[in-house]
Parts: structure tokens; sequence; C-alpha cells
């Protein structure tokens, strides 16, 4: 730790509040938390949400937020946050990774270290459908808000729409996750929507991730709001992707998921389905941060590949 009698200034880069360990942070978070809006007033963005090519490569790191802390077989690999900040930062520095989906902590920690300058940044929202919980598909906003999301001068933001034909509660999550669309359409910001048919299955929460049933949650979820001309989608890969894309013309991420097969099957998988029109790209979590090799540089490079 610093010691106690450090100034501020003497933690952060001259040129921005920009913190050089994790330290660092912690010291600054205590003696100034309102360099954390500075730094993210100050970061430098990208000049447009799409690169070139019209495909996004992003990493997601909003996991954490739900309780959900397992990766690969590991049921607490996300428990260490210096150390998914080490792979986070790994895989960002990473050419071709175009940014970074996550909750406001863990952005937050990033900005300040310089991690996401030209970086797309997209705000996750809901969060509050805890991982095993009774209360699990309560996919209610805890995270960023609308405001949040403009304040921080981030690129989009991501809900969750885990849609439940017998739970009386999904109807709220849909009026909301409609809202907020809105609100996000009126200010220009992208809303990025995750929809799943979810049900219990022995008290625990399941989506089903048949074709039909994915097919049937994106005409549920690209109805919502006032406007869908800013709306993405962020689906799973699931058999028969060409008829499940044939459902939108919405621009769509494939979501990477914690994946039990091997990685080639993984990537062979992604490979088909990039290969679809309204396929922009993927946003990819604990395949890549958390490999069954550690290699998080070569995870993220073959995933780059396939996008770009």
């Amino acid at each position: 730790m610093p010691d106690l009698t450090t100034s501020v200034s003497d933690v952060l880069d001259t040129a921005a509040p920009r913190c050089r360990s994790y330290e660092d942070i912690t010291e600054l978070r205590s003696r100034d938390p309102g360099a954390i809006g500075r730094a993210l007033r100050e970061r430098r963005r990208r000049r447009a949400f799409l690169p070139p090519d019209g495909r996004l490569m992003l990493l997601a790191a909003d996991h954490p937020a739900r309780g959900a802390l397992a990766a690969q077989g590991r049921p607490s690999a996300m428990s260490s946050r210096t150390d998914m900040l080490d792979r986070l930062r790994e895989a960002l520095a990473r050419p071709g990774v175009d940014g970074l989906l996550a909750t406001a902590d863990i952005a937050e920690d990033l900005v300040l270290l310089g991690a996401l300058e030209d970086k797309v940044v997209v705000a996750s929202m809901n969060r509050g459908g805890l991982a095993g919980a009774s209360f699990e598909l309560d996919d209610r906003m805890t995270g960023y808000d609308v405001a949040g999301v403009v304040e921080a001068r981030f690129d989009a933001a991501k809900m969750l729409n885990r849609i439940d034909l017998d739970d009386p509660g999904t109807v709220a999550m849909l009026e909301t996750t409609g809202r907020t669309i809105s609100e996000l359409a009126r200010a220009g910001v992208p809303a990025m929507l995750e929809p799943f048919m979810s049900r219990r299955v022995d008290g625990r929460v399941a989506n089903d991730l048949s074709p039909d049933a994915v097919i049937r949650s994106v005409h549920i979820a690209q109805g919502l709001g006032s406007t869908s001309a800013y709306t993405w989608l962020k689906l799973p890969v699931v058999p028969e992707m060409r008829r499940v894309m044939d459902a939108t013309t919405l621009p769509t991420l494939l979501l990477g998921g914690d994946p039990s097969g091997r990685p080639e099957e993984t990537y062979a998988g992604w490979r088909d389905a990039l290969s679809l029109p309204s396929v922009r790209g993927l946003v990819i979590g604990r395949t890549l941060l958390y490999p069954p090799d550690d290699d998080v540089g070569g995870a993220v490079d073959t995933a780059v590949a396939l996008v770009h």
C-alpha cells in the first residue's frame, strides 16, 4: 500500500487521473472519489461505435455482479478481482479487441488504469437476478441507469431478458426493458438485449437453448420499446443458427457463455455463426478470460481472428 501521506497527485499520471497499481485505485477511491468522474470525462473515446469492417470483438465482465464466479469448471475462478483485472488488461491490450461489457466497479477500475482508451464500453444494467437465488428471475435494474450511462460517456447499454411464462414477474421486466430502450434511444445510445426463454427445473433457472425457443425470445425482445432504431441483440450460439438469425434484421453479437466442450468445438460454432449477415461479432467473457490452459492472449487472438 502507498504511504498514507501520499498525495492524490502522486498516485495519478500527470496527464489524467490514471492509477499505476491496484493499491493506487483503493487510495484514490478513499481520498478523491470524484477523480473517477474526471477520468470518465477525459477518457479518449473511439470515433465510431463500429470499426471499418463493421464487426465488434467485446469482452464481457459483468458476471460477478450476479454472484456468478465460476468459469470452466472452477467454482471460484473470478473471486480475485486483481486476477480478473490482470486478465482483462491483457485481453484488452490485444490487437483487434474493440472493448468491454461491464458493471461500474470493473469499468471504473479499468478507466483509472488507462485500459479503456479508444475502446467501446457497454454498460451492464440489470444485475438483480443473483445466480441461484429464489429471486433469480427478477432481473431488475441494479447496475447502470440511463443517466449513468450517458454521464459516463459509454457507447451502449446491455440488459439481460429472461422470459419465464410461468413467472408473473416477467412482465415487469419487459415493461422496464421497454421503457429503458426508449430512454436510451432518445439519448442516442444503443440498447443491447440478451433474451432467453427460461424456466425453473428442479428449483434452478435454466435457459432453453433450442432453436425454436431462441427464435421466440428474439421476437419478444425486438418488439420492446417505442423504437428499435438503436436496438442490438446478444444471442447464444445454438443449432440451426441460420434459421435463428432469419428471425431478425437487428444487428446481433454472439455470446460465449461458459462452454463445457473442447475449445476447438466452441470456436467452430462461432466461426459458422459469424458467417451470417446480421451477426456483427462476439461478446465473450469467461471462455477467453479463463481458458483451460490459462493462455488469455492466445484465446483472445483466436477469437479476434474469427471476428476481424
